[in-house]
């Protein structure tokens, strides 16, 4: 059992026996504490313990009135304000915005431990406890909604957070240098409206402070004309890189709002000592009664490499909160981690995985990066590789290497996603090869998420046959190795641009390959996502094209039945597709259809 006074302070009590009678920052957090680098409130608060601040910890207080808000009384600079690791809405309900029975992000998984938007529920508690208290809100919830959004579950485009949290200031994407930034102008004697750092939003009365910006059409205009919401969402796409980006403002009413450019992502020695802090890498004990906090076991034995993604698919929100540009750590912080791991009591000899948003991302994908930034005008990967991104698994290579090389692991997996197409574009098979025979436990993961091409282009996806290739090449190797393995694929239903003739195309697919997927991901319009904007608009906010969108109930049921055709329960709902479709030619017996007739039906 962890030792209770090695966690940052929960109580009164707390306090009392570190003698701490103000702390300096309270932070809320809608999930419970786990004292572990995955969780994003764990790292924020020891990171500001790093920097010689005091940090207190409120998480999943009772909302229904202020009297939780109020358990370690009033921080000397600020409330810090998390939802979680995951937005509440998503992790309230499905994507037939059904509630969820399970919250693996609370004690013994259960449900119902947090409110529905949670950061403006929060903040609008710690004002009755405390007002005037300064607010800082982070975290994905606040990051994704920080301009004005849609908002899937109201169905309606809902202003900047910001604004309705009351908050002073919003940091967005990965925290750490901004929180430090904000600590310090506090000490200082500054108050938060005089700040004015990267990686943070405001709200201004005038924005005369700042001459290099670039404006969005405003909320009033975004929830009443869905041509304007598509060019903010461009505009607020293209300035997302630390290096070229922009500030941005988005009027609200007689005020606006104010993102500064993103912060520099943190460098590999930065990197390094953030995951390197004392954390107990364990929830807290107070949950021990309750079996524990569930989100815990999926990531206690794994190892984060690296963050941000240039991968850039279009329904992914890590473009706009962890960046394009990628930095990993190095090989002896991992190996490191790694070691400290096999010392844990219930270590089985298995390190479930070596990743991160990408795993085979390794760095920048290009030199131009460092001093120009990402691309506006193009991405790294689609639709194909560009002639200036570095191809390299040597540095992945090295780390699992010296990891599985260690005495007390038996082995190491990758679990977390790699992209396919960058292995592809690798002309040394090296990583391939060790992959496929050291890392893979008879089933390797990839997203190709569709086959169809119009699909896939609305996804800013590889061809399909690109990931025809890979499946190859891994079923050669992997025969070569004397191993029976094969590639699962996540797939996905009803994201925009795709019609029921493509449903049913990728149907056909999952039959000729004799696929059975488990689970499948109906496409959920989060916000801040190119997605999500074309989802609500009917258009394309790059190319400002109109894009089919299914948003009917029974259609999107259907797309999802077909990729499950040979699920009993989804029967009538494959052959209703069918017949609507005009593909009776894949209802019968022979080996190419997907179902065979409705006999009932026909008597």
């Amino acid at each position: 059992m962890k030792n209770r006074d090695a966690f940052l302070p929960v109580s009164r009590e707390d306090l009392e026996k570190r003698g701490i009678s103000q702390l300096d920052f309270v932070l809320v957090s809608g999930d419970a504490y786990v004292d572990h680098p995955g969780f994003g409130h764990a790292v924020i608060a020891r990171v500001l313990e790093h920097a010689g601040y005091t940090v207190g910890i409120i998480a999943q207080p009772r909302w229904q009135d202020a009297t939780d808000f109020k358990r370690l009384g009033k921080p000397k600079y600020a409330f810090l304000v998390s939802p979680g690791n995951i937005d509440s809405m998503v992790n309230h309900y499905t994507v037939n915005k059904k509630i969820r029975s399970e919250d693996a992000y609370s004690p013994g998984g259960r449900a119902g431990c947090r409110p529905d938007r949670a950061v403006i529920v929060y903040c609008n508690r710690i004002r009755e406890a405390y007002p005037g208290i300064p607010m800082i809100i982070g975290g994905i919830e606040s990051s994704l909604r920080r301009f004005a959004h849609y908002d899937y579950w109201s169905n309606k485009v809902r202003r900047s957070v910001l604004f309705d949290s009351r908050a002073d200031v919003l940091i967005y994407g990965m925290g750490e240098r901004q929180i430090v930034q904000l600590a310090n102008a506090l000490r200082d004697g500054k108050t938060l409206a005089d700040t004015d750092f990267d990686g943070c939003c405001y709200i201004r009365k005038e924005v005369n402070h700042n001459t290099d910006y670039v404006e969005c059409p405003s909320c009033e205009e975004v929830q009443e004309d869905k041509k304007a919401y598509a060019h903010a969402t461009r505009i607020q796409y293209e300035e997302q890189d630390p290096v070229r980006g922009k500030c941005v403002v988005q009027r609200h009413g007689d005020r606006y709002l104010v993102q500064n450019k993103p912060a520099m992502p943190l460098d590999c020695d930065e990197l390094d000592g953030v995951h390197e802090l004392p954390y107990q890498r364990a929830w807290h004990p107070m949950y021990d009664a309750e079996g524990g906090v569930p989100a815990l076991n999926e990531v206690k034995f794994s190892i984060t490499y690296n963050r941000g993604c240039y991968g850039a698919c279009a329904f992914c929100a890590l473009t706009a909160h962890q960046g394009r540009m990628v930095t990993a750590r190095t090989a002896e912080s991992v190996v490191r981690e790694a070691v400290s791991l096999t010392k844990e009591d219930d270590f089985k000899g298995y390190i479930h995985d070596i990743g991160g948003p990408t795993a085979n991302f390794s760095g920048l994908s290009c030199d131009k990066q460092k001093r120009a930034g990402t691309c506006k005008d193009r991405q790294c990967l689609y639709p194909s590789p560009c002639p200036n991104l570095k191809v390299s698994h040597r540095k992945y290579l090295e780390i699992l290497r010296r990891v599985r090389g260690l005495p007390d692991v038996k082995k190491v997996f990758v679990r977390s996603g790699i992209r396919y197409d960058y292995v592809m574009a690798d002309s040394d098979d090296t990583f391939l090869k060790e992959l496929t025979k050291h890392h893979v436990s008879g089933q390797l993961r990839v997203a190709p998420e569709h086959v169809s091409t119009r699909v896939l282009d609305t996804m800013k996806k590889p061809a399909g046959k690109v990931y025809e290739r890979f499946c190859q090449r891994f079923s050669a190797i992997s025969k070569q190795c004397g191993k029976k393995q094969y590639t699962v694929p996540y797939l996905m239903s009803s994201h925009p641009g795709s019609t029921i003739h493509d449903a049913i195309e990728l149907a056909v697919y999952i039959k000729n390959h004799h696929l059975h997927p488990e689970q499948v991901q109906d496409f959920y319009p989060t916000p801040f996502t190119l997605s999500t904007c074309m989802f609500y608009t009917g258009l394309d906010p790059i190319t400002m094209e109109q894009v089919y969108v299914p948003k009917t109930p029974e259609e999107k049921q259907m797309q999802r039945a077909l990729l499950q055709f040979d699920k009993p329960e989804n029967y009538k709902l494959v052959y209703k597709a069918l017949m609507q479709a005009g593909r009776q030619d894949l209802i019968g017996y022979a080996p190419s259809c997907l179902i065979r007739p409705n006999h009932k039906r026909r008597k």
